[in-house]
């Protein structure tokens, strides 16, 4: 067995909250080492830079942390405590500055992630020590494949940043399960968030695959959005899909107006037009500028197609989409579940194993893509590292 090396600090995972926590520990003077599974850090953050690096968004504080629903309550004072504009402030004093787009979106002027992350890993002061994995406990040790072999760490205090369960090949794939569960930790099962659906398309989809809906608003219930989205080989996914995820996942039906500019009186009045010899496609293209990636939609969820004018606006104004079920978790941009709020106290602490913290992804709450991800990633981080940097064993205290 390998010998147990003895440290001060030891923070799990690499991400925006485990370095988050990292530079909070030693921003307080504790000496840091922080596992990384992968053979760099960041790996999730530089692939959500890809299209451009969502760090917040520029929007009242009430309406942002509400955002967060049923988790809003629990997760409100750490994103008072570092919220909208300190994550702005932040990334200008990493010398990134920043801009809000027309959404409310927040982004670095460079629109990418690696030189904010090359710049925070600079400032860190810690032993990052990548490829090193962990494999669950050795008694009241640490247990990690690494480059030279198993190796035991037997810290002070600890910060768990381990993420969900999507993307593993990021790093986020949810080994930590069943290690915390063995240990008393209270887990929400995990579920994909902000995913794609699958559909079981007909063949006359296939020339539409990769193609852009836009001029659409999607809802479920007496929610609604109006956003583009994507038709994929799998099914539908993009920013419409995404937003109702959630209420989707839950049993909602995902319902498409395809002519949200116009109400209901006004597409029936155009369908009932007199169109002469012209074809159906070629009626809703002059009547109501239905053609591509909307008119195939209808034709595939849609058919048989009302005859009468009424009946066929109705199914315009309100389509129902036929969709299979969520994309499988490992293709989700995030993850529900995971530690409860029942686990940890109010510094994140987990009850069942004083001296360890969790952060980021890996507790249970669950947001839209647009900022609020990143934003609670740092958050709890931030929170649980500072609070870790507090912490002092009964042993110590005596």
């Amino acid at each position: 067995m390998a010998e147990v090396e003895q440290i001060d600090a030891l923070v799990v995972g690499a991400g925006p909250a485990g370095l988050m926590a990292a530079e909070a520990l030693s921003g307080a003077g504790r000496q840091v080492v922080i596992a990384e599974a992968k053979p760099s850090a960041g790996r999730k953050l530089l692939m959500a830079g890809k299209s451009g690096l969502n760090l917040t968004r520029a929007e009242p504080a009430d309406r942002f942390v509400a955002t967060y629903t049923e988790a809003e309550p629990w997760l409100r004072p750490m994103l008072q405590a570092f919220g909208q504009a300190d994550v702005m402030a932040w990334a200008e004093a990493l010398g990134q500055p920043v801009f809000t787009g027309s959404s409310g979106r927040v982004f670095p002027v460079s629109m990418k992630a690696s030189p904010l992350l090359r710049a925070w890993l600079g400032r860190i002061r810690a032993d990052l020590r990548l490829k090193w994995r962990w494999r669950g406990f050795a008694g009241d040790a640490f247990s990690f494949d690494t480059p030279a072999g198993p190796a035991l760490l037997a810290p002070r205090v600890t910060v768990l940043a381990l993420g969900g369960g999507s993307w593993a090949r990021l790093g986020s794939d949810a080994a930590w399960l069943p290690w915390l569960a063995e240990k008393g930790v209270e887990i929400a099962p995990l579920a994909p968030s902000n995913m794609g659906f699958s559909v079981a398309w007909s063949d006359h989809m296939a020339k539409h695959f990769g193609a852009p809906v836009k001029g659409c608003a999607l809802s479920v219930g007496d929610r609604s959005v109006r956003a583009e989205f994507v038709i994929s080989e799998r099914g539908v996914e993009g920013g419409g899909i995404y937003a109702l995820s959630r209420a989707i996942r839950e049993g909602g039906q995902l319902v498409l107006d395809l002519a949200p500019d116009l109400s209901l009186a006004e597409v029936t009045a155009r369908l009932a037009r007199p169109r002469g010899k012209a074809s159906l496609a070629t009626h809703l293209r002059k009547a109501l500028s239905l053609t591509g990636a909307r008119a195939a939609l209808l034709n595939e969820w849609g058919r048989p197609l009302p005859g009468d004018a009424p009946a066929l606006a109705a199914l315009i104004k309100a389509l129902p989409a036929r969709l299979t079920g969520p994309r499988p978790i490992d293709e989700a941009i995030s993850t529900a579940g995971g530690v409860s709020r029942v686990a940890v106290d109010d510094g994140l602490m987990l009850r069942a194993l004083p001296g360890v913290f969790c952060a980021g992804e890996m507790l249970d709450w669950e947001a839209p893509t647009g900022g609020y991800l990143l934003t609670a990633c740092l958050s709890t981080g931030l929170w649980a590292g500072q609070h870790a940097a507090r912490y002092q064993s009964p042993a110590a205290r005596r």
